[in-house]
């Protein structure tokens, strides 16, 4: 299997891009200020399990073709894009309902419909693909054979750190959130900044990337 030092080297190296905040971050707090605590904990647990979706495409080799093909690369890039401009149009449309949902009205956000939110934001993330193409075959050790399974087991690692990374976002901004919330103005404001937040993304991810 994969040696201690590869391992620590690769984990090193998913802390560093994982700590700079990113689409997974950026998504995660536009939850976190439109939704809450729940929301935002529940969004990085979904984004988590279609990211290790992603690594377990990419170890059986269809993150290849997504590197290697521009056409596809594009459309899972823009089809990501799309989902995230559309989920922050209708943070912006509901944001006056959010103080109701304080209060027990207004419409109730499902805890599998979150879960699933997060999850197509995390599997659709063209970056997220490419960086586990690029990277992970580089810490395999060919000559200890099972080579899925030692991806597999990278991937898990660099999840596991975008777990704890990604809630700790999502708790921060939750809290500052809690302050919003006092005043309902206040609140349909923050609900439409996590919407703009999220539809300033989706046009970020689509304008940049390779052009190839």
């Amino acid at each position: 299997m994969v040696s201690t030092d590869r391992l620590l080297a690769f984990a090193a190296m998913s802390f560093l891009l994982i700590v700079i905040p990113g689409p997974s971050v950026l998504f995660v707090v536009g939850r976190a200020l439109a939704q809450g605590k729940r929301a935002a904990l529940i969004t990085v647990l979904g984004n988590t399990l279609g990211a290790y979706a992603a690594v377990v495409a990419v170890a059986v080799g269809v993150g290849a073709i997504v590197e290697r093909s521009a056409i596809v690369f594009t459309t899972l890039k823009l089809v990501g894009a799309a989902y995230l401009v559309y989920l922050g149009v209708k943070a912006v449309r509901q944001r006056g309902a959010l103080h109701a949902s304080f209060n027990g009205g207004g419409p109730a956000h499902g805890g599998l419909r979150t879960l699933w939110e997060g999850f197509a934001v995390g599997v659709a993330n063209p970056k997220t693909i490419v960086f586990f193409a690029a990277v992970l075959p580089q810490f395999v050790d060919r000559a200890q054979g099972h080579v899925v399974a030692q991806m597999l087991l990278l991937g898990l690692i660099f999840n596991i750190i975008a777990l704890a990374s990604d809630s700790v976002w999502g708790l921060v901004a939750a809290t500052a959130r809690d302050w919003f919330a006092r005043s309902p103005r206040r609140l349909a404001l923050v609900g439409g900044f996590g919407g703009l937040t999220m539809i300033g993304l989706g046009v970020t991810i689509a304008t940049t990337g390779r052009k190839d």
